[in-house]
């Protein structure tokens, strides 16, 4: 008897991709008027790459429309706050990102639009809240591809979601199921949320538990279910909790109100209508061949068009 493959739903965290993109290419690869495009190119070349090998059934580009929501900060000031730049263009909020991929965001966003792949964001809200959303939404698996751990948290094999990890560059992806997230990290999916923002995380201005670290956060988890779990452990005399932990739990727990709310990703985001169809040609052929001369995209966005094309006709 052929089992015919349930429909596979892939969605990129597209900032994050770009990001491993432009460091992953040598600035040297160029449009003709010597701009670099490395990024555009490899973030061409990843998602050719990732067609080809996971045959995703639909495909979205998910965008930070607000890399930074303020409803995040107002809760934990300190939210992505080293990110900010320190010399701010007019005068407004930015994250600082390097000079010579700022001009090929603009780019990315034009040739994924060209070709026909959904790309879609909220504002007031980051990429991963939009992925929480349609993950949420979805009424089959689901590969997430990030480089963001905070995405672990939706990783569920009841329902099919996994987490596509890219672990050097853009070249190797390591992919995480529940089985591989609690060998790495001791929790499941719905865990992770609860031990990331215990353990903190510096590279999202998140302070976490001082002194509780992610070995004793996930113990914690393991014996006691959950924050709350945790916490009630914390206010009962008896519990087994030490008494050093007892201590740092009570002592943040200002921030411990508020990190559940910052850390995990929203799942109810209002989106505009798409369609997340994977095309099997340019949605814009004059606009794709336009691009492709004036960025030098050359074999990186042939060889993208042609893997979509090739995954209409299977």
């Amino acid at each position: 008897m052929t089992v015919t493959p349930q429909p596979r739903l892939m969605l990129l965290d597209t900032a994050s991709l770009y990001f491993r993109a432009y460091y992953g290419v040598p600035d040297s690869v160029r449009a003709p008027d010597g701009t670099p495009v490395n990024a555009v190119r490899g973030l061409l070349d990843f998602i050719a790459r990732l067609v080809r090998e996971h045959q995703p059934s639909a495909l979205v580009a998910c965008m930070d429309f607000d890399w930074r929501p303020q409803w995040r900060v107002e809760l934990i000031p300190t939210y992505k706050a080293h990110r900010v730049a320190e010399e701010r263009p007019e005068g407004a909020d930015a994250e600082e990102v390097p000079d010579t991929l700022s001009p090929q965001i603009p780019v990315i966003d034009e040739v994924l639009d060209a070709v026909g792949i959904a790309r879609v964001g909220a504002d007031g809200y980051e990429a991963d809240d939009i992925i929480g959303t349609l993950t949420a939404r979805a009424g089959g698996p689901v590969d997430i591809v990030t480089g963001d751990r905070d995405l672990l948290q939706l990783v569920d094999d009841a329902r099919g979601v996994r987490v596509l990890y890219p672990v050097k560059g853009v070249g190797t992806l390591h992919t995480y199921d529940a089985g591989a997230l609690r060998e790495k990290y001791g929790v499941d999916g719905s865990g992770y949320a609860d031990l990331a923002l215990l353990r903190g995380d510096p590279s999202d201005g998140l302070p976490g538990v001082p002194g509780i670290g992610e070995k004793t956060a996930a113990k914690l988890l393991a014996a006691h279910g959950d924050l709350p779990g945790i916490l009630a452990a914390a206010d009962d005399p008896v519990s087994k909790i030490t008494p050093a932990q007892r201590k740092r739990l009570h002592e943040a727990r200002a921030y411990l109100a508020v990190a559940p709310e910052v850390v995990r990703v929203a799942s109810d985001v209002q989106l505009p209508a798409f369609d997340d169809a994977l095309p099997a040609g340019p949605r814009d052929p004059e606009a794709v061949a336009r691009l492709g001369e004036r960025w030098g995209l050359g074999g990186s966005l042939e060889r993208l068009l042609t893997v979509l094309a090739e995954r209409a006709e299977s």
